[in-house]
């Protein structure tokens, strides 16, 4: 017990978040830079990269860099917040996969084609798509995050068993912990090795885009399972089982929208926030209809 204290003092306290947050602020400042200065190397012809890449050709797309550390940030609060809120956790997901179609939207900015025909060319409509989406699933989350603050009644029942159930959510946590820098570190090494030894080209935008994100998501899927599994030593509440369930699904749905493009992708990213939603506001209904009777 006083190991899994230090531990989790030590990667998922305050001051382990306050410290991460400091340190990938200064990295995603630096990284921007960086980015920027290689992109005017490159279009002034002062340096020759043998690189072929969108990455490379626009200023905006400079923007992804500091937003791809924003994202690992979004990554490590959502490991942070699993044992605290249940529904904070799910919410860091549709949040990390928004700020993906957010960072999604600067590379559509740079290689939109004002022209009248802007329903005939795909990256214009993609851009419509994906700006629309962004609108909508903040909206969504909102939502959300107001439904998963109504507490319809105290939860002080059984406290020993939430007491233990929370115990589990840290271990979890701290599971999660090497795992997440496992995938990245995983996901960095090959990523350099492709371009080093494999390919004159970077990656995609597409590519970029389910890098890391679709290995740490199918984990999440994982944890989500056990999480409902765990759960039903704490409760036999049917409606809570359902909305355990239901983020399973939303998680899934998630998953799913990385195996694909174009609009089938954002379809399944807004159409798992919005299961998300109508599953946790009808659980709350349920809540408000199972408040003791005092008469």
């Amino acid at each position: 017990m006083n190991l899994l204290n230090k531990l989790y003092q030590i990667f998922l306290s305050e001051y382990a978040k306050r410290r991460i947050e400091k340190t990938i602020l200064y990295v995603a400042l630096i990284g921007f830079f960086i980015h920027l200065i290689l992109i005017y190397l490159s279009k002034f012809s002062i340096v020759n990269f043998h690189l072929e890449s969108e990455l490379l050709k626009n200023p905006i797309s400079a923007i992804y860099t500091p937003f791809s550390f924003i994202l690992i940030y979004e990554v490590f609060l959502l490991i942070y917040y699993l044992p605290k809120s249940f529904t904070t956790y799910i919410t860091k997901q549709y949040e990390i996969i928004t700020l993906i179609i957010i960072r999604k939207l600067f590379k559509d900015l740079s290689a939109l084609e004002l022209t009248s025909n802007w329903f005939d060319i795909k990256g214009d409509l993609q851009f419509t798509y994906d700006i629309l989406a962004s609108i909508i699933l903040f909206y969504l989350i909102f939502q959300f995050e107001k439904q998963g603050r109504q507490k319809p009644h105290p939860q002080n029942e059984n406290e020993p068993r939430i007491e233990r159930f929370i115990l589990t959510k840290r271990i979890i946590a701290l599971v999660l912990v090497p795992i997440f820098f496992s995938l990245a570190s995983i996901t960095l090494f090959n990523w350099v090795s492709d371009i080093s030894f494999t390919s004159n080209n970077l990656p995609g935008f597409e590519t970029i885009n389910g890098l890391f994100f679709d290995q740490f998501f199918t984990v999440l899927i994982l944890v989500d399972v056990v999480l409902l599994l765990i759960s039903f030593f704490y409760t036999d509440k049917f409606h809570k089982i359902i909305r355990n369930s239901g983020f399973v699904v939303s998680t899934i749905l998630i998953r799913m929208s990385f195996g694909v493009s174009g609009l089938i992708s954002t379809i399944l990213i807004v159409l798992a926030v919005l299961f998300g939603l109508a599953i946790i506001t009808i659980h709350n209904k349920y809540e408000k209809n199972t408040l003791p009777n005092t008469e």
